[in-house]
């Protein structure tokens, strides 16, 4: 299994050569190493999980240039069966990584269903949150080309994908409320801790944005 495992790896990586940085190789070298924790804690089938970690992000590249009109993981979902059909996996086990990656992400129709969806969606969240998803969201706002920081819209009206979404608005209108809506023990308890970091991080970050501090 460990061979059928590297060679994935070494597939999916050849996907993230002209990445953006706030969803790269990187990112999903974190993401597996986040499901390893969580899915031994969770008794899953750290086999799946690995495949599924190494493959959840393989369609961001098209959403990103979709601007986010399309679905990263259900283009992914799309990209990763392909892929699978040349390993020799049983079939409920190419199935699961299927459904955990069509059912990773944030916002979308699709919900997890089995152990193993359930720790890959929280691993993902889980990295979007505390210090590495605080970097994360001002990655991903100095690739769209947001504003450092604009108190005069209301984040929760600003726009996706333009000059107003901001670090800060990714935490008012998604990163705040990731916390909620882990799906296993050990990642509710883990986010629990990244989000008190973010959360006085963020308001700190207010505080000298207006020159109080």
């Amino acid at each position: 299994m460990q061979k059928i495992i590297d060679s994935i790896r070494d597939i999916t990586k050849a996907h993230f050569a002209d990445a953006k940085y706030s969803h790269d190789w990187e990112h999903t070298e974190r993401v597996y190493r986040l499901c390893m924790h969580i899915g031994s804690v969770e008794s899953a089938d750290l086999e799946v999980l690995a495949v599924a970690a190494l493959l959840h992000d393989i369609g961001r590249s098209i959403q990103d240039k979709a601007k986010g009109s399309l679905c990263h993981a259900e283009q992914g979902a799309k990209m990763a069966a392909d892929i699978l059909k040349e390993f020799p996996l049983p079939e409920d086990k190419k199935k699961n990584i299927i459904h955990s990656i069509l059912c990773h992400r944030f916002r979308n129709d699709h919900h997890p269903e089995t152990v193993e969806a359930k720790v890959l969606f929280d691993a993902d969240k889980l990295d979007a949150i505390g210090a590495v998803g605080i970097a994360r969201a001002y990655l991903f706002a100095g690739e769209v080309g947001a504003v450092l920081h604009n108190p005069d819209m209301d984040p929760l009206h600003a726009k996706p994908y333009t000059r107003n979404d901001t670090g800060y608005r990714e935490y008012r209108v998604k990163l705040s409320k990731i916390k909620d809506r882990m799906l296993t023990g050990e990642g509710r308890k883990m986010a629990l801790e990244r989000h008190a970091f973010m959360e006085e991080f963020f308001e700190r970050f207010v505080r000298e944005h207006e020159g109080i501090l």
